[in-house]
């Protein structure tokens, strides 16, 4: 499916939000899925981009965020490299997660207006966006949600008010989670996964647990340290496109 890709700027409670939207190009008059695309600390780089755009040739349209709008100039992409990522976790050490919460509500409301968008939505993202597309969860008009590699949800990393860690708020997810892992990774240790799967286990959410043997960041396909991981990264879109053709469609 052919695609067309432009973008947005969104206003929320804490500035504007560059948005870029990836969606088919095919009738006009048609409309599509939303699903809200969470990128890494980096920003909508190069492999966070092809990733969209591969989920909008399914037929949804796919909204990226700028997650750290507040803190960068609009269009601001962050290197794979030591500056960049040192930017980035500054980043997102300083963003309080409520945020997060006010930028969910906008995209959400933005979606809700356009012609495009058939009223279905769903999140996904990978890295600290596995992290925001779980926040995204918490929003009632979310529907499914596939978290890859998701950091911090086992720690008390980004700036959280009492009662406020997105895992204190779990009664609050009403779609179903793809949680999506590698054993390897070295953000989130087996301790820490088997504390997000023990808290998820004890709720009623609807939820699929995947762990392959990958290693942090195996999806990105652009930094040659070793970590793409081509054949596990397709498996993992699949998981992925199978929740939001049950949930989305």
């Amino acid at each position: 499916m052919n695609i067309q890709s432009h973008f947005t700027d969104i206003d929320t409670p804490t500035g504007v939000m560059r948005t870029y939207i990836h969606r088919p190009d095919v009738d006009a008059d048609a409309s599509y899925p939303v699903i809200l695309f969470y990128s890494e600390i980096f920003q909508q780089t190069g492999p966070i981009e092809r990733a969209a755009k591969l989920m909008a040739s399914h037929g949804y349209a796919v909204l990226v965020p700028e997650v750290f709008h507040e803190l960068n100039p609009i269009g601001t992409v962050l290197g794979y490299d030591d500056a960049g990522r040192e930017k980035g976790n500054d980043d997102k050490h300083t963003k309080d997660v409520q945020g997060y919460d006010t930028d969910n509500a906008a995209l959400i409301d933005f979606a809700q207006q356009q012609d495009w968008c058939n009223g279905h939505i769903g999140a996904m993202g990978f890295c600290i966006g596995g992290h925001l597309a779980f926040r995204a969860a918490l929003q009632p008009e979310v529907k499914g949600t596939a978290c890859f590699y998701a950091t911090d949800l086992h720690v008390q990393v980004i700036p959280n008010a009492p009662g406020q860690h997105s895992m204190e708020r779990l009664d609050d997810i009403k779609g179903e989670l793809c949680m999506i892992w590698g054993k390897q990774d070295n953000h989130v240790p087996a301790d820490g996964l088997a504390k997000i799967y023990t808290a998820l286990n004890a709720t009623d959410i609807t939820f699929t647990w995947h762990e392959f043997n990958a290693a942090h960041a195996f999806m990105r396909d652009e930094q040659d340290d070793g970590r793409y991981d081509g054949q596990t990264a397709t498996l993992a879109y699949q998981l992925a496109l199978n929740l939001f053709s049950r949930t989305l469609r």
